[in-house]
């Protein structure tokens, strides 16, 4: 590859890298990556297919759930092109915007899960706290109404957002720490003044994650005084393992976003492969590991699962 010069230009491309120092073996460390996505992919769909097709499913806590999945789908589907590509074929390459448009998704799918997060939070503390209005309060019109939301909230503050890259230029290097096209990434990239993305980038992160992030501590703290109050040691421990899966899935989704944010901050001397790492965990892990906590830990969904597959048990 021959080197760039210091011209500063707008960009044709830029170069994804897969696992520093192992290039070699990307055919071979693309099977247990391609399993986790095969398990995302098929878990969040069954997820979704339990749910739209079982009437018993067809309630708040459930619709909030299939949000969760839907948008763990399109965070899988926003990287896999790229991620099999680069280590089944060695396409590093990828087209200006075509990395903008992929940066698109998997922030607004970061933004939604991050909203949905905070629903299925205020679920949990109307089902606890406010039991009796929990049908009147979380109708159908109402969610939908809420999703729409979520929709236009997880995709209108991008714009302006991507708008602010497009107008920067570049005289570096042009490859990149991920797999796939990451928002601060590209921006280190640029010879430009980022102080506004940068600042902004950060009011749209705090604004949503970060604020979702506050909201949700604030229903738990909440929800934990609730349960404390009641007398029975059998239903406060009936009322806690209703939030075990919520719960898990909010530190398996913002304990990788923070670490990745922290690291594209202040990790600029940290070795190629904690960025690389850090940044595959952070899109992976959650859509693998969510359908599995709530297969697992919800009833209702396990047995909706095992009477698709064992009907005649069930």
């Amino acid at each position: 590859m021959a080197p760039f010069n210091n011209t500063m230009f707008y960009p044709q491309s830029f170069f994804l890298t897969g696992i520093p120092g192992l290039e070699r073996f990307h055919v071979w460390l693309s099977i247990p990556f391609c399993c986790l996505y095969g398990i995302a992919l098929s878990g969040n769909s069954m997820i979704l297919f339990v749910i739209i097709t079982e009437p018993s499913l067809h309630e708040p806590m459930y619709y909030f759930l299939s949000m969760l999945s839907f948008t763990d789908l399109g965070l899988c589907l926003s990287t896999l092109i790229t991620m099999v590509g680069l280590f089944w074929f060695n396409a590093r390459e990828i087209n200006f915007d075509a990395c903008i448009a992929q940066m698109f998704f998997i922030h607004g799918f970061t933004f939604m899960e991050s909203s949905v997060l905070l629903l299925m939070a205020f679920d949990r503390f109307i089902a606890i706290c406010n039991p009796l209005r929990y049908t009147t309060i979380l109708t159908n019109s109402r969610i939908a109404k809420v999703g729409m939301v979520i929709v236009i909230r997880g995709t209108a503050a991008l714009v302006p957002l991507l708008l602010l890259l497009k107008r920067l230029s570049f005289c570096h290097s042009h490859i990149l720490h991920h797999s796939y096209c990451f928002h601060p990434d590209v921006m280190k990239l640029s010879c430009s003044d980022t102080k506004v993305n940068s600042a902004f980038g950060l009011a749209l992160g705090i604004s949503t994650a970060g604020l979702d992030s506050v909201f949700i501590l604030i229903s738990y703290v909440l929800i934990i005084h609730s349960i404390l109050s009641i007398a029975s040691p059998e239903e406060r421990k009936k009322a806690f393992s209703t939030c075990i899966s919520h719960i898990s899935a909010v530190a398996i989704f913002y304990i990788p976003m923070i670490s990745l944010s922290l690291v594209h901050r202040f990790g600029k001397h940290a070795p190629p492969y904690v960025h690389t790492v850090i940044g595959n965990v952070y899109l992976i892990i959650p859509p693998v590991m969510n359908p599995i906590i709530y297969s697992v830990k919800t009833k209702q969904i396990r047995r909706a699962i095992l009477k698709i597959f064992l009907p005649k048990r069930i």
